[in-house]
């Protein structure tokens, strides 16, 4: 382990100043994602209708969306609602590895969903045969290794090489690796292209593969006869079009197409869609587009508000 003289770090945030606005919003975004999320995966546990593979994942993406946010947001409330700005060392870092574990988690998750969403469309015969229990199962735990191996080598890579001498102050809301890294008082220009290849290869791989599977799920679709059939048929995967658009976008923008030059205010409003926004509106997008949720969340409240009468 190599020996450091800095013992915390400083988080500039959002803004310079405490805002109870901002912090207010952020209270109320953070929330929404808790209750959104939770609702999401206590349908999917609750109603049997609601146990196919297809839920299956999205009731690990919403605890992947929990998780996620919850690596950011609390600290973001401290920020923004006081002027308690550090972070510890170890603390540092941990939230950075869980940020960036979860984060590649949640993009491998999203490239298993459309393909996913490709056998059911393009081979609706081999579907049942093929999204076995075990193998989405076996799905799940291998977006949640692969991220794991990949992060637990970048993190390895970095505390054992890295000095950190000072200074100690991260101009973002959270502990980013790219900004992170700059701190040292080494030569980061290796680690910095690891970063960087680690990020393109799962960020556009995962993207590439999900497109690829759009690619043959809109030539299937717009093969189908019945413009009725048609548009039924694509609004069960909208949803999650609409939330991929969403993360690979902000991802890209931060990662793949950043730069040293980069505006500092635009990455941070990037990262405020993948960490806060995106989350928050998740289980939304994914409910009001979908009419088996919006039924299974009747029956829960329509249970429960039985179950409340009869005591």
């Amino acid at each position: 382990m190599v020996l450091n003289n800095v013992t915390e770090f400083i988080l500039l945030g959002l803004s310079s100043d405490p805002r109870w606005l901002l912090g207010f919003a952020l209270f109320i975004a953070y929330l929404v994602t808790l209750a959104g999320n939770m609702l999401v995966i206590v349908l999917v546990i609750v109603d049997v209708r609601l146990q196919t593979p297809m839920y299956f994942f999205l009731c690990n993406l919403s605890l992947l969306e929990i998780s996620f946010t919850s690596t950011v947001v609390p600290k973001m409330l401290q920020i923004s609602l006081s002027q308690s700005r550090t972070i510890s060392f170890v603390g540092c870092f941990v939230q950075s590895f869980f940020y960036f574990f979860l984060g590649t988690t949640e993009l491998i998750l999203l490239a298993v969903m459309s393909f996913d969403r490709y056998l059911a469309i393009c081979q609706p015969l081999h579907y049942c045969t093929v999204m076995s229990h075990k193998i989405c199962l076996q799905l799940c735990w291998g977006c949640w290794l692969g991220a794991l191996h990949v992060l637990l080598l970048l993190l390895i890579l970095i505390i054992t090489t890295l000095p950190f001498c000072g200074p100690n102050v991260i101009d973002h809301f959270f502990c980013d690796s790219t900004l992170l890294i700059k701190l040292s008082c080494a030569d980061i220009s290796m680690i910095e292209l690891v970063i960087f290849v680690i990020s393109t290869v799962v960020i556009l791989g995962s993207l590439v593969f999900t497109t690829i599977s759009y690619i043959y799920i809109i030539s299937t679709v717009l093969r189908i006869p019945s413009g009725t059939r048609r548009l039924r048929t694509f609004s069960t995967c909208a949803s999650h079009l609409t939330v991929v658009l969403l993360y690979y976008g902000s991802n890209i923008f931060m990662y793949v197409r950043a730069t040293q030059n980069s505006n500092l205010t635009t990455k941070k409003v990037m990262a405020v869609l993948t960490a806060v926004v995106t989350p928050a509106m998740s289980p939304f997008i994914y409910s009001l587009r979908n009419k088996k949720v919006t039924e299974a969340i009747k029956v829960l409240f329509c249970q429960s508000s039985k179950n409340n009468f009869e005591r």
